[in-house]
């Protein structure tokens, strides 16, 4: 039978779970050498306009003042004119004189900056000891780290920009009262959602200390010091290592994205995950469990931002990833019940709601 077909002319999963039109991508391989160089270069030239604050410049006016700028953000002038003129030769900007404004492409970027700030300011270091750790010289953990403290910062941006309107479709119909949220980076999700429900509460677990203190400033902005609580703590020692957190018992719904398979890297204790996270939050009667799943084979020549990414940074750290049908299975073995699967924005990147048994 022919799979049902969407109205961007999708083929929908074998479930009727339509995939979003950009997740087919529009780079189209083989790459050549030009493209892949360029898109090295151009990849921390937008992660540097980032940090110096000009998407959120761009956010609130339309053009900036190369001088005025400078002088603004005590800047090298010399050197910023360098990034943007690079980023001119990228298409991004538009210079004339002391003039810069953006290029439509601009507003791409913007949508989708949580993607580089998640790889070149969480994982530079990973991806350029690619060849260290491939021959056993460098080990991921030890002498290899990833910053963790930009890895959530990352996570943070993709999900205000890609997956929040998703994400607040599926809240809106749950009940609760507390609200955990497991691998929470800066807290900035689970804020949000307690700050729009009056009367609830909320946990944030991290197991990052500079997230977990980042966290704790984002708490603080939105006014939720008596509602919201970061913890530093691993998971996995809640999990399977005694770990005590106040209120646990109390959580209606739980919810982890783009961590679930961090949970899992450990063979001896996959099985267990599932069972282990009900057992952690008794009273829990929903789990929201997002992760980015392995890009089918056979999609045609055209990637997708992120999923190489992705892919090859968990190579390097030693952390498997999984189908959509190996997490499916994963949570029926585990006693939920799969209400249903959603796109989550990022390219192969599902959220699985699920109920408790």
């Amino acid at each position: 039978m022919t799979a049902p077909v969407s109205r961007d002319g999708l083929h929908a999963l074998d479930d009727g779970v339509f995939p979003p039109a950009d997740w087919c991508g529009d780079a189209k391989t083989p790459l050549d050498a030009d493209t892949a160089f360029n898109g090295f270069i151009s990849t921390n030239v937008v992660f540097a306009l980032e940090q110096l604050g000009l998407f959120a410049w761009f956010d609130g006016t339309g053009r900036l003042d190369v001088a005025e700028y400078s002088r603004l953000r005590q800047l090298d002038e010399v050197v910023f004119r360098r990034l943007l003129s690079a980023a001119e030769a990228f298409g991004y900007l538009t210079v004339t004189g002391d003039r810069v404004t953006p290029t439509p492409a601009w507003s791409e970027l913007r949508r989708k900056i949580g993607f580089f700030t998640w790889g070149v300011g969480g994982y530079h270091d990973v991806f350029a000891n690619a060849a260290a750790i491939t021959r056993g010289e460098r080990v991921f953990g030890q002498d290899v780290l990833r910053n963790e403290a930009m890895v959530a910062l990352g996570s943070a941006q993709a999900d205000l920009a890609l997956m929040r309107h998703i994400l607040d479709e599926q809240i809106a119909a749950l009940d609760f009262s507390l609200l955990a949220d497991l691998g929470s980076g800066i807290s900035e999700r689970v804020c949000r959602l307690v700050k729009s429900r009056p009367g609830t509460r909320g946990i944030g677990l991290d197991i990052s200390a500079s997230a977990t203190d980042l966290a704790a400033g984002t708490v603080e902005r939105h006014e939720l010091t008596d509602r919201v609580r970061p913890i530093c703590a691993d998971v996995l020692d809640v999990l399977f290592h005694g770990r005590r957190i106040e209120g646990a018992d109390q959580v209606d719904v739980a919810m982890s994205f783009m961590f679930l398979h961090d949970l899992l890297v450990d063979p001896g204790t996959r099985m267990d995950v599932i069972p282990a996270l009900r057992k952690a939050f008794p009273h829990a009667h929903t789990f929201l469990l997002a992760d980015t799943t392995v890009r089918p084979p056979g999609e045609g020549e055209e990637l997708p931002v992120f999923s190489s990414g992705f892919e090859l940074a968990h190579a390097l750290m030693g952390v498997p990833i999984y189908t959509r049908e190996e997490y499916e299975n994963l949570f029926h073995e585990g006693g939920l019940h799969l209400r249903r699967t959603i796109p989550f924005g990022a390219p192969h990147t599902y959220l699985f709601v699920l109920e408790a048994q």
